[in-house]
């Protein structure tokens, strides 16, 4: 098959060698047809002049004049036979030209049209290696989120169900049994002499959870009644913390300690409770409330503060053996007083940073999750846009490209399809 391009509507079209053949044949035979016409018109206008020369000349110059047409025919007939030999001649190699140039065009269309199907088929294997990069993305993305929302839901069945199975009473045992564990495990080697055991005298009618008591060269320096509460969520009745201030402070009394510690995970939305050591003397002597990650810090501190007062304590009593004026040492015990407050304010403020900086990290786990939900969502919009690309797309406003794809798709006798790849 042979494809011919019309030069006036610009059409291609495909032919046999058969009607190739005849095209040929038709273009050579019109071009000599034309021309014989032509010199046979002459040769007849020429020879109507000359019979009229004839009638004139009388008859022995007559056949002297045939004889010598006849030869002059002869020789036309030899030219017109040069001349159909040199017009054939002339037609093919026209032919021949045209043929090579349809082929030479041919041939350059095809160069081009594998040009393009080579970069169309780049293009795609750019699209599906891209496809295929959002996809390992997008499935590891998803993998390390549903991990943590595991985990996460790991402990929160964990919990639900530890408080299931627990009672009230047990709840507060483990809170107990926290304490204990802290202590024992890592504050034991911090005071070798300390006395840090449950209050089991319920003599006068009411006891603590523990009690700790330090000393010095067999004096008692610090001590401290702790009460540990707790509550399940399904509890009907929400206890709050000041609700054990006086059992606490009747407690303390009692056992004759100098401070008293409500160790407490109620009231657990109250923001003044998860802010760090509230102190609550406003209401009850020496009286703190705590959450349990406070429990070892605030032992330090009481323990630290009350050791300088051990010094004050040798003085007031080796004044009071000699009779002394002890004004000047109440002054200096109050001083101390003052010096402890404003320490225990300046660790009060810490306490609050260090609490700050918890929420300032839960924050920004939040801000991780919000991070990683909007990484799929943005995975999943840009699959659909390399889903969405197509060839027209791609030569929007890029005369250059669009141009050679028209001419592609006009020399193979395609039309443009919106969906086309």
């Amino acid at each position: 098959m042979k494809e011919l391009k019309c030069p006036k509507c610009g059409n291609v079209f495909s032919v046999d060698e058969a009607d190739y053949a005849s095209i040929v044949s038709q273009v050579r035979n019109v071009e000599f047809e034309e021309e014989l016409r032509r010199r046979l018109g002459e040769m007849r206008g020429r020879q109507e002049a000359e019979q009229k020369a004839k009638d004139a000349v009388t008859r022995e110059d007559f056949g002297r004049r045939m004889q010598a047409k006849e030869l002059e025919i002869s020789s036309k007939d030899q030219e017109i036979s040069r001349l159909k030999t040199e017009l054939q001649s002339i037609a093919e190699r026209a032919l021949l030209e045209k043929s090579n140039a349809v082929l030479k065009a041919r041939d350059e269309m095809k160069d081009s049209i594998n040009a393009k199907e080579k970069e169309i088929s780049e293009l795609k294997n750019d699209r599906s290696l891209a496809r295929s990069q959002a996809e390992l993305e997008k499935k590891a993305i998803r993998e390390e989120y549903e991990a943590k929302l595991r985990m996460a839901q790991e402990q929160v069945d964990y919990y639900k169900d530890m408080k299931i199975r627990m009672s009230t009473k047990m709840v507060g045992e483990s809170l107990e049994a926290h304490c204990a564990n802290i202590f024992n495990g890592s504050m034991r080697p911090m005071f070798p002499n300390a006395y840090f055991e449950k209050d089991n005298d319920a003599s006068g009618g009411s006891k603590g959870d523990f009690i700790f008591r330090d000393y010095e060269d067999g004096i008692e320096y610090v001590s401290i009644m702790f009460e540990m509460k707790n509550e399940l969520d399904e509890t009907a009745h929400r206890h709050r913390n000041e609700d054990f201030f006086r059992k606490l402070d009747a407690d303390r009394t009692a056992k004759g300690c100098e401070y008293a510690v409500l160790v407490s995970l109620l009231e657990p939305e109250n923001e003044l409770y998860n802010n760090g050591i509230v102190d609550v003397s406003y209401r009850y002597p020496k009286m703190y409330v705590i959450r349990p990650q406070f429990f070892m810090p605030l032992i330090t501190l009481l323990v630290n503060a009350s050791k300088k007062s051990i010094q004050y304590q040798r003085e007031l009593a080796l004044a009071r053996s000699q009779s002394v004026d002890v004004t000047n040492f109440e002054n200096r015990l109050l001083e101390f007083k003052e010096k402890f407050g404003r320490n225990y304010e300046l660790a009060s403020r810490k306490f609050k940073d260090a609490i700050d900086e918890i929420d300032k990290s839960i924050k920004a786990l939040q801000k991780t999750k919000d991070a990683l939900l909007s990484s799929e969502n943005n995975l999943r919009l840009a699959n659909e846009k390399a889903e969405g690309l197509t060839i027209k797309k791609l030569t929007y406003r890029n005369p250059t490209m669009k141009a050679k794809f028209d001419e592609a798709r006009a020399f193979s006798g395609t039309e443009e399809q919106d969906g086309e790849e």
